[in-house]
């Protein structure tokens, strides 16, 4: 009878803990695809946008010729540029950053909405427009599996950042401060970067309860 017992408790014990075991390595699957996935969608946009800035602009090419024209005839004439906007899932792609030493690089994406936020990291504040003089803020998710800004926190001062804009523009800045902050401190994004470009990176901390900001000035 105790036997019995003993065997049912066993036995039930067995099932809850393959249950267990399928469901955690059912998260685990989900959080590779899930990470495999963004990798994959976001190297393609990037390869599109970096194709669309190294293009030459033949729009632009006619456009000057028509100046010229337009100049000697005692006119002014405008054109528009040929170069098209690149989307991501309804997302304007605004330009692209890279971090080598975490192996990260991803297009940033405008505006700044929670869809977004899954998507990519994002434009979240300029004050002139990305690689101008003044500080550009770029948000992005600690989702601690490797993508996002998930590994921001294992930057230290003298790490570089790319990032290159719809111009084709590429410019380098060297990281210089890194602090922790709470979530209502906003003090990072209007700040006086003395006549130069600079860049702050956000995300939160693995705790999720204050934030990770990272500056950087053009080096």
């Amino acid at each position: 009878m105790f036997n019995s017992k003993y065997s049912k408790f066993l036995t039930v014990l067995l099932i809850i803990a393959i249950i267990a075991i399928v469901g955690l390595l059912g998260f685990l699957g989900y959080d590779v695809y899930k990470k495999w996935n963004i990798d994959k969608s976001t190297s393609d946009v990037i390869a599109q946008f970096e194709e669309e800035v190294d293009a030459p602009d033949l729009n632009a090419d006619l456009s000057n010729v028509l100046n010229e024209v337009a100049t000697v005839e005692g006119t002014t004439s405008s054109g528009t540029s040929g170069k098209k906007k690149i989307m991501y899932q309804g997302y304007e792609v605004v330009g692209t950053i890279e971090i080598p030493s975490i192996n990260l690089k991803y297009p940033i994406l405008n505006p700044e909405t929670k869809r977004s936020l899954e998507l990519s990291v994002v434009l979240r504040y300029t004050m002139n427009g990305l690689n101008q003089v003044g500080d550009t803020v770029i948000a992005g998710h600690n989702y601690r599996n490797g993508t996002m800004f998930s590994n921001v926190k294992k930057l230290k001062n003298g790490d570089v950042i790319y990032v290159t804009d719809t111009n084709g523009l590429k410019v380098k800045y060297e990281i210089y401060n890194i602090y922790q902050t709470t979530g209502e401190d906003a003090t990072y994004m209007n700040r006086d970067t003395n006549g130069k470009r600079e860049i702050s990176l956000t995300t939160c901390t693995d705790d999720s309860k204050n934030r990770t900001i990272v500056w950087a000035k053009e080096q």
